[in-house]
C-alpha cells in the first residue's frame, strides 16, 4: 500500500468483480447507484488518508548487534510494509525490528539489506532482486506484498505468477524465505462499508493464493490478517500510524513479533510454528 490514492483504486475493485456480484442481485439500475456510491466513499477515504510521510521509508539498513559477530544477512523484499513506511525513525521499521528480534534469539548479528520499495506490487519482486549484487547470499528472505495488487486490481494469477518466481530466484541464492501474506483491508477504518468489505474479500483471496504458492516453492507463509490483524482492529490508534493506512512504530513491532516465529524456523532455531504459520513440508 502506498498512498492516499490506493483508496480510490480500492473503488475499482468494487467497479469489478465485486459490484458485478451485487448488480446481479439488484438489478442494473441499483448497481449503478451502488458503483457510484463506492466511488465517493473512495474519494472521501482518499482526502481523510492523504500522504503525511511522502513516499520514502527511513532507511534501517546496517548490520545489528556487531558485536555478537556470526553475521546472519536478512533481506527485507515486498511494498510500503516491508519498506516501513509509517515509521517515525528507523529504529520502528519492520526490517529493524525483524533484525533486532533475530538477534535476540539467535545471539548472532544481523545485517539488514531493504530491497523493499513504497508502492510496490508483485511484478516488481523481480525487480527488486535485480538492484542486489550477484554475488549477494541472503540468509533468509522476508517478503511482505499485495495490498497494491489488490487495490490495482492484478490478476491474482499474475501476483502468484510472479511471487513464485521471485522464491524460486531466492532459493537458487540459497536463502530461505518467509512470505508474510497480504495484509485485511479490511482492518482500514478510513474505508467505509461497504467499501471495506469488499477490499477485505479480495485481500483475503490473495492471501490464499500466496499461501498455497509460498508452500510450493518451499517457502514458510505467515497469514498476517490471522496472526496480526486482530491487534490492527481492535487497537487500531496504537496499530496504524498518523495516515491510518500504514503500520506505526508499535504496528511494525508487532508485525515483526508476528513474523519472527517463521523467520526462526526457516533458520533452524526452532522446529515448529504457531497458529497462522505454515511450513513448506505443511504444503
Amino acid at each position: 500500500m502506498t498512498r492516499g490514492e490506493d483508496a480510490r483504486r480500492l473503488g475499482r475493485i468494487a467497479a469489478g468483480a465485486g459490484v458485478a456480484g451485487a448488480v446481479g442481485v439488484v438489478g442494473a439500475a441499483a448497481g449503478a447507484g451502488f458503483v457510484a456510491l463506492l466511488r465517493r466513499q473512495a474519494a472521501h477515504a482518499r482526502a481523510i488518508i492523504g500522504k503525511p510521510f511522502g513516499e520514502t521509508a527511513p532507511d534501517a539498513d546496517k548490520t545489528y548487534k556487531k558485536s555478537y559477530g556470526d553475521r546472519i544477512d536478512l533481506l527485507l523484499l515486498g511494498d510500503s510494509i516491508a519498506a516501513g513506511l509509517g515509521a517515525e525513525d528507523a529504529d520502528g521499521t519492520l526490517g529493524a525490528r525483524l533484525a533486532k528480534g533475530i538477534a535476540k534469539k539467535t545471539r548472532r548479528a544481523v545485517r539488514l539489506t531493504t530491497a523493499a520499495q513504497v508502492g510496490s506490487e508483485s511484478w516488481m519482486l523481480p525487480e527488486q532482486l535485480l538492484t542486489l549484487a550477484p554475488s549477494y547470499r541472503p540468509d533468509v528472505a522476508v517478503v511482505v506484498v499485495g495490498g497494491n495488487d489488490v487495490t490495482h486490481r492484478v490478476p491474482v494469477g499474475e501476483s502468484i505468477k510472479h511471487l513464485t518466481e521471485t522464491i524460486e530466484a531466492l532459493r537458487v541464492r540459497g536463502a530461505q524465505v518467509v512470505v508474510g501474506t497480504c495484509p485485511d483491508l479490511g482492518a482500514l477504518r478510513a474505508l467505509p462499508q461497504p467499501l471495506r468489505s469488499l477490499g477485505s474479500r479480495a485481500s483475503r483471496q490473495l492471501a490464499a493464493a500466496q499461501t498455497a504458492a509460498a508452500l510450493s516453492a518451499g517457502a514458510y507463509a505467515v497469514s498476517l490478517a490471522e496472526v496480526v490483524g486482530p491487534f490492527f482492529i481492535t487497537n487500531p490508534d496504537e496499530m496504524f500510524s498518523l495516515d491510518r493506512f500504514h503500520p506505526s512504530a508499535k504496528g511494525y513491532k508487532r508485525t515483526a513479533k508476528a513474523i519472527l516465529p517463521s523467520v526462526l524456523a526457516a533458520l533452524g532455531v526452532r522446529d515448529e510454528v504457531p497458529f497462522g504459520h505454515q511450513s513448506p513440508q505443511q504444503g
